[in-house]
C-alpha cells in the first residue's frame, strides 16, 4: 500500500492514544471494516512500539499504521524500524522531519501559523498537521488556502462527525481523528467495538 496516497484517498487518521495493549487489533479492525485504512498509534502510549509492529504485522495490505505524538528524530526511526510508514509530530523539528524521509516513511509534522506551516513544508514534510484546530475551525484552514494552496493539511484537534465536512470542503486533504472516534477511557466490550464501528462508518461515509 502506498502510504501518503492511501491517506489522501482515505482522508482520515484514526488516533489511537493511551489504548490498551489488548484492544489494539479488535479496535483497528473495527476501524477497517468502517473503511478507515490510516491508523495513528502515539508515542506517549503504553507499549507503542510493539502496538505499532503488531497492527503493521497483522493488518499488513490492509491499513498503513503510523506513529504519532513524535518529538525527536530517534522516535522516528524506532518507530520507523517497528513498521511505522508515516510519521505525526505536534511540532516542527526538521531532524524528525530528516529522519523520516530518509527511512522512507511519509512525514507530517505539525503546525499552527503560515510561517511554521510553511517552514515544515520546505523541511520535507509531505503533510502539514494543522494543530491544534479546536478553536480555530474549518474556517482556519479556508483562510490559508489563500497564501499556501499547494500545501496539503490536515487539521487535528476538535474535528468531530458535525464539522468533518466542513474541514474537507475547506481545502484539507484529511483529518486526524481522536477521542471523536476513538475513546480510549471507557471499558470494551462487544457493544463497544460495534459501537466503534457505527462512529468509523458515519465518518467515513461524510467524507465520501
Amino acid at each position: 500500500m502506498d502510504t501518503l496516497q492511501t491517506i489522501k484517498e482515505t482522508k482520515l487518521i484514526a488516533i489511537l492514544r493511551n489504548a490498551n495493549p489488548n484492544d489494539i487489533l479488535p479496535i483497528v479492525e473495527s476501524l477497517y471494516k468502517a473503511g478507515i485504512r490510516a491508523i495513528e498509534v502515539t508515542m506517549n502510549s503504553p507499549k507503542a512500539l510493539e502496538s505499532i509492529e503488531l497492527i503493521s504485522n497483522e493488518m499488513k495490505g490492509k491499513v498503513v499504521v503510523g506513529a504519532g505524538t513524535v518529538l525527536d528524530a530517534e522516535s522516528a526511526r524506532l518507530a520507523i524500524l517497528s513498521g511505522a510508514t508515516f510519521i505525526l509530530s505536534p511540532t516542527v523539528d526538521k531532524n524528525t522531519i530528516r529522519m523520516s524521509k530518509k527511512y522512507g516513511a511519509v512525514s507530517i509534522p505539525g503546525a499552527l501559523t503560515p510561517t511554521e506551516i510553511l517552514e515544515a513544508y520546505e523541511y520535507g514534510g509531505d503533510i502539514i498537521k494543522v494543530f491544534p484546530t479546536t478553536s480555530l475551525g474549518p474556517e482556519y484552514i479556508k483562510d490559508l488556502q489563500g497564501p499556501l494552496p499547494h500545501i496539503p493539511l490536515l487539521p487535528t484537534g476538535g474535528v468531530s462527525i458535525d464539522n468533518v465536512t466542513d474541514f474537507i470542503e475547506a481545502g484539507a486533504v484529511g483529518v486526524g481523528l481522536g477521542s471523536a472516534l476513538v475513546n480510549t477511557k471507557v471499558e470494551t466490550n462487544k457493544a463497544y467495538f460495534e459501537e466503534l464501528e457505527q462512529k468509523a462508518q458515519a465518518f467515513y461515509n461524510k467524507v465520501h
